[in-house]
Formats: C-alpha cells, sequence, structure tokens
C-alpha cells in the first residue's frame, strides 16, 4: 500500500460559534440536503477540461480516480482497491475493486482509465491538463505532438488491474492521482455535455439539475461502490460569485458551507458566533501575470522588476485582512522537499526598496511626465477588485502608472485571457494540484497550456527538464530551486501572497477537517440532527 505524501503545513486555526440562521429540520433522511456556496459559475465538468477551483469542487463529488483524499488529506483507496510499485520507482500497479460501478450500473474498467488518460494528453483534445500527466511514461512526446496517445505508458491487464509506467521515480505520485485530471469517464459525450439526464459518473453523487448562474443540484449516486458511507442523500451548490450575497444567504440559513468568508465579517463573526469559523493554511499564490509577448514588457525586465518591487505586500495583506501571507516567491511554503526561494530584496527596508524601484523605472524609460499606462484584466470578484484597486493605487503612489481596470464574469474572463491583445497585466492564481514544486514551476514552461504570460526561458525549461531525470530527491530539490531563482529573476509574473483557505460551516456540518488542497469532498461530511 503506498504511503500518504508527507506535508509540512502552519497550525491549522479554529474559531468556533454558535449558529447563524436556522436551518429547516429534515423530515426524514432523504430530505436532508447539504447547501453549500460556490464562488463561481463552473466552467466545465468535464475532468479533462476543468482548470478553475470551481469546477474542480464540483467533479470531486461526481467522479472518484484510483485514489482518494480522506478529510484531513491523506491518501486512501478509491477506485483501486490496492497499489504497489516496484523497486525502480517507476511502475505501479493498481488493482480495481470489481464493485466499482458508474452511476448507470456499468462497472468501472481498468480501460476506461487509459481513454481518459490518453485523451487528456492527446494534442488534438487540448486538454489544459495534460501536463498534469507529464510523469506518465510517452507523455511527453505525446503532449508535444511526436507520438500517438496509444503510446502512453498505462496498460489495462484485465478488467481490473492497471498498470502506469512513469519517466521518472515520483513519490508524490499517488496524491497526484486524487486530482481531476486523473479521473475517468464513461465516454466523451457524457463527460462534455452538461445535460443531467444523459449524466454518467462514478463518484459518490451524480448530477440530477444545473441551473446556470444559479445552482447545481447533485444526489447520491446508489451505485457507487461506498454508497453506503454516504450518508448526506443531496447536495445543492449555490452559485454566488459576491461573498457578501453568498454571507448573507449563510446568515439566513439558506447555506450551511460556505467556500468564503468577507475580510470585513471576520472580526465580528470571531466576536459573536463561537463554532463556525474555520481558517486553515492553503497551497496557492496569487499573482499577476505580465504580457511579455509585447511593450511595454517584452524586452525591459527593468520595467517588470519595478512594478514587482513598488508593490508593499505587507500593506497589501493587512488590508485584506484574512491571513494571507506576502509572496516574495512564487512555490509557497510547505511544499514538500522544497526550500523558499524568495528574491534578495525581500528584507530590504521600505524606502530602499521604493527608491531602487523608482530608479528602475526611470531607466526602463518611464517618468512622471511620461508615465506607464496599463490594462489590467481580472475576473469579477469583490476581494480581487479589491486586491487590484490597492496594487493600482501602490503603482500610482509609487511611480505614477495609470492602470485601468477591467473586470469580468469568469466564464468571459476565461476566454478573455487568451488574447494577449486585450491586457499587459492578468490576474491570476495557481493552487496545488499535488504536493511537490514542479507542479508550480510547470505552468512557465515555454510551451505550457498554462502559460499566460508568454514567457519563453531555454535555462528554466532546461533546468526543468533536468530535475525531470533526476531522481535523487536532494539534487532534485537543487534544481527545482534554481529553475524558481532563474524564473524570478526574469520577472514574468508578480506573486502577491499565499493563500490561505476560509469557510464558515453550521455547528450540525460533521467531518470537515481542513487540508492544504481545500478540498472538501461532500461524502465526507454528516449533517447531524438538529
Amino acid at each position: 500500500m503506498a504511503s500518504s505524501v508527507r506535508c509540512t503545513f502552519g497550525l491549522v486555526v479554529f474559531f468556533f460559534v454558535q449558529g447563524c440562521g436556522d436551518h429547516a429540520t429534515p423530515t426524514a433522511q432523504t430530505d436532508v440536503v447539504l447547501r453549500r456556496g460556490l464562488s463561481g459559475e463552473p466552467a466545465s465538468l468535464d475532468p479533462s477540461a476543468a482548470t478553475d477551483n470551481f469546477s474542480v469542487q464540483v467533479i470531486q463529488d461526481l467522479y472518484e480516480g484510483l485514489v482518494r483524499e480522506g478529510p484531513n488529506g491523506e491518501i486512501i483507496p478509491g477506485v483501486a482497491s490496492s497499489w504497489a510499485v516496484d523497486n525502480s520507482g517507476t511502475r505501479y500497479t493498481f488493482q480495481l475493486r470489481p464493485s466499482a460501478r458508474w452511476s448507470n450500473g456499468q462497472s468501472v474498467r481498468a480501460k476506461d482509465f487509459v481513454a481518459a488518460w490518453q485523451r487528456v494528453v492527446d494534442p488534438k483534445s487540448g486538454s489544459p491538463v495534460s501536463n498534469d500527466l507529464r510523469l506518465i511514461s510517452g507523455a511527453p512526446a505525446i503532449i508535444s505532438g511526436k507520438s500517438s496517445p496509444t503510446s502512453l505508458g498505462v496498460v489495462a491487464t484485465n478488467d481490473n488491474e492497471l498498470v502506469v509506467e512513469l519517466e521518472r521515480p515520483a513519490p508524490y505520485f499517488p496524491q497526484l492521482l486524487t486530482h481531476s485530471s486523473t479521473f475517468p469517464v464513461f465516454s466523451d459525450a457524457a463527460a462534455r455535455s452538461h445535460d443531467a439526464s444523459t449524466w454518467v459518473s462514478n463518484g459518490a453523487y451524480v448530477l440530477s439539475e444545473w441551473r446556470p448562474g444559479t445552482r447545481l443540484d447533485l444526489v447520491r449516486n446508489e451505485n457507487y461502490w461506498d454508497h453506503a458511507d454516504v450518508h448526506i442523500p443531496k447536495v445543492q451548490y449555490q452559485i454566488a460569485t459576491d461573498q457578501y450575497a453568498q454571507f448573507a444567504a449563510y446568515r439566513a440559513g439558506q447555506l450551511d458551507l460556505t467556500d468564503t468568508i468577507p475580510a470585513n465579517a471576520l472580526p465580528a463573526l470571531r466576536t459573536e458566533h463561537p463554532n463556525e469559523v474555520v481558517i486553515a493554511p492553503y497551497s496557492a499564490v496569487a499573482y499577476y501575470g505580465l504580457n511579455m509577448t509585447a511593450p511595454p514588457f517584452a524586452n525591459n525586465l527593468k520595467l517588470r522588476q519595478a512594478l514587482t518591487m513598488s508593490i508593499d505586500r505587507r500593506r497589501l495583506v493587512s488590508a485584506l485582512a484574512v491571513g494571507q501571507v506576502p509572496a516574495f516567491a512564487f512555490v509557497p511554503p510547505g511544499i514538500w522537499n522544497y526550500s523558499p526561494v524568495p528574491w534578495e530584496w525581500n528584507d530590504l527596508p521600505d524606502p530602499e526598496r521604493i527608491a531602487e524601484a523608482k530608479r528602475l523605472y526611470k531607466e526602463a524609460g518611464y517618468s512622471a511626465g511620461e508615465p506607464l499606462h496599463l490594462r489590467l484584466l481580472l475576473n469579477s470578484s469583490p476581494a480581487i477588485k479589491q486586491t487590484a484597486t490597492l496594487v493600482a493605487a501602490m503603482w500610482k503612489e509609487e511611480l505614477g502608472i495609470e492602470t485601468i481596470l477591467t473586470d469580468e464574469e469568469f466564464r468571459v474572463f476565461l476566454q478573455s485571457r487568451s488574447d494577449k491583445k486585450r491586457w499587459d497585466v492578468l490576474r491570476l492564481a495557481w493552487n496545488a494540484d499535488y504536493d511537490d514544486a514542479s507542479n508550480f514551476l510547470d505552468i512557465f514552461r515555454s510551451h505550457s497550456v498554462n502559460n499566460d504570460t508568454g514567457y519563453a526561458s531555454k535555462s528554466f525549461d532546461a533546468a526543468l527538464d533536468k530535475a525531470d531525470g533526476t531522481a535523487d530527491p536532494d539534487a532534485r530539490r537543487n534544481l527545482l530551486e534554481n529553475a524558481e531563482k532563474i524564473m524570478l529573476a526574469d520577472y514574468p509574473a508578480i506573486p502577491l501572497y499565499f493563500f490561505v483557505s476560509r469557510h464558515l460551516v453550521k455547528p450540525y456540518v460533521i467531518g470537515l477537517e481542513p487540508n492544504p488542497f481545500d478540498r472538501i469532498r461532500s461524502q465526507s461530511l454528516t449533517i447531524a440532527p438538529h
């Protein structure tokens, strides 16, 4: 049995309070509904296409991979009842449980994983999560169009045995398999369809209704192999892009669990209500991507560095007031087998930092008389807009930069981000798919589908490639740390802060244990009588 991945995260902070609002007492167990807040409309419920947190959260309820995460993030069996790895650390053999079923009653077979993974890495599919499978033998060549998807190193030896060959040893591989990119799909049509009447999935729940912009209704999948331990029969995700509206719904007793808390509500909640605020470290970074393919940032390193240094991150997180940690590097603290590599100037006194930013700005060709004009594109969210407003004010105050903010509804933003003619600066965030620094650094590879900035560095790519081929953990860590140093020295992106997760949870919702990936599966929860 594979062991769980080691995570070294800070202390989790809990604040326990009496409930806000009321919740109708169910008349029967079948009437119990878990009502969850969701801060955005899922872009897709296809595991091979989902990159946003809103989609992934729902997919985690609808599908199950070979393994799954327990409530506190430990790796436990999923569709696979057991697995083993050979002495080389590159060959995994998974035994699938015969009782695993799709929601239509058909067996989940090893070849379903083969087909799903081949579709993810096939460049014709254009999957934005294809890099998550780069570890599998043959995947890099397939993704780059040099080999056929059928050459992927994954084989169904029979209906209940799956053999996976890796490019190199990767002790975090079982943890990677909890990410939605590795989930099976019944068929392309079923995976891509948003029609609940034809929905087929293999997780604890199945989609029963999707009202775009309003809510998604899920019901317990009675064909799920472990359905007897799924205690909540119905889950309703209520879409509330405004965090204050979500908070109001929670206070009114219309939600049992939120996925955010407004910063200005925290002091009162901590004081007035004893049992509902849950705040924990979260392996994720908020950052601004710079358009490296066109002026003003292309071929202007000093300008990129000036903008980065002029932001007072400590003042920023203090204003946001929800516990974020200032980011002076890209990879968050606490990642397995990795030491942070912040910029050398992060400890400079503020006057010296600002003086250097002003010097670089002037040498980049700008001044108070001829200021830089920027277009900052972001998705609509009060917290994201607040951050952008604060950063734009700092740029104006310290350097005289004029910034135009454009905020768009999330699904529109997902389209606009790919059009670099529309923005100079792009608001982005990245959270860990698995517990390894490469998951954060790989997005800056020259040909990564997640490289919104257009950054291209042969030395950075070479460092990552060498790390990919290095089995020794210490040597690999050094290579990854060097790669981050190369990227940070080029300033293609501006890390702002590392996240914390924050939820409001009714006292009668039992079983929520925060984890560094902020994945809360509904099947782990129970609603107590109240």
